[in-house]
């Protein structure tokens, strides 16, 4: 086995054990982990984001101000999406799903009933085409390290969906 296969197979067990889930789309369950697809347009994107992400997340990605204490309602404000959030620390699977189906049912799927998500889905909204384009616009305004770390992230979910 080469060595980037073994560093991708060492972090997604180490994933794995760490509790990380794995979040599959309902319409692609028995295709694998979705993943960024190579036509998506990050500018396309921008302006998708400014649309139907922005009043919650912020024009510059920046999210609430307190994003990492829970609301009288118990839910987290929205994270910021540039390199100071958590974002890039999920792979795509997880993010697209997040965004598709809302928080909350994105974890319910997962098995995960105990965490309380104000995120909305955005599955009607938004086509999934649409929902990628905002993705790569996000990532692209995070530092190549970022990038390449969430990268490594996708790997581990495309492994753990392939077994």
């Amino acid at each position: 086995m080469s060595r980037p296969k073994i560093l991708i197979a060492a972090i997604a067990a180490i994933l794995s054990l760490s509790g990380a889930a794995v979040f599959l789309s309902m319409d692609q369950a028995n295709a694998g982990p979705p993943k960024q697809p190579e036509q998506s347009d990050s500018e396309a994107g921008a302006v998708l984001y400014a649309e139907n992400c922005a009043s919650c997340h912020g024009a510059q990605l920046e999210g609430e101000p307190d994003w990492r204490s829970p609301k009288d309602d118990g839910t987290l404000p929205a994270p910021p999406h540039d390199r100071t959030g958590h974002t890039w620390h999920h792979g795509d699977a997880l993010l697209f799903d997040y965004t598709k189906l809302g928080g909350q049912a994105a974890l319910e799927a997962s098995g995960v009933t105990n965490f309380n998500s104000g995120m909305p889905g955005f599955g009607e909204q938004l086509s999934d085409q649409e929902i990628w384009d905002i993705l790569a616009f996000i990532k692209s305004t995070w530092p190549d390290r970022m990038r390449e770390t969430q990268e490594v992230r996708t790997e581990g979910e495309q492994m753990q969906g392939g077994s």
